[in-house]
């Protein structure tokens, strides 16, 4: 089992609204190439995504299903991976002054990646955690916060794409 953490500058409803935008999904996902619509309204329980991971020549296509939704708190999934069984990822957002404090926790759950899981495993999980946090706190901290938003729709401050 990794568990690892993340302090992002940013309240947990920025970070939600990270982990709610399907498109987004590739900029913080180590690894994922492109994303897909899967069934149901992300982040919604039981909605899913269609993913493709690309690592050199080696091509996999892959989905993911939300098992665990609480807006602003929790995003539970399961990644499917073929023959190598499923995949837990947790991911829990605690409020930090005015910051968000980030906690991810992944583990096989299925299949033969479960019945192979090792001491070495969770060191390559490990060094998976960590891209995925500075990248998801990369990409919340790049998003125009609400009150810049707002600034530039009254004609005030900086000019930012309006959000999906």
């Amino acid at each position: 089992m990794a568990v690892r953490h993340v302090l992002i500058e940013r309240a947990p409803q920025a970070v939600w609204s990270v982990l709610g935008d399907p498109a987004a999904y590739g900029r913080w996902v180590p690894g994922t190439g492109r994303t897909r619509p899967g069934e149901g309204r992300w982040p919604a329980v039981g909605s899913s995504l269609r993913y493709t991971v690309s690592a050199g020549p080696f091509r996999f296509e892959g989905h993911i299903v939300v098992r665990v939704s609480d807006s602003g708190h929790r995003l539970e999934l399961e990644a499917f991976a073929g023959r190598l069984g499923t995949v837990r990822i947790a991911i829990e957002l605690i409020a930090w002054g005015d910051a968000t404090l980030v906690i991810v926790d992944e583990h096989p759950l299925r299949g033969l990646g479960g019945s192979l899981h090792t001491a070495p495993a969770d060191l390559v999980l490990d060094l998976r955690h960590r891209r995925l946090l500075a990248r998801l706190a990369r990409t919340v901290e790049q998003t125009p916060r609400a009150a810049d938003l707002e600034a530039s729709a009254s004609g005030g401050g900086p000019s930012w794409p309006t959000p999906s």
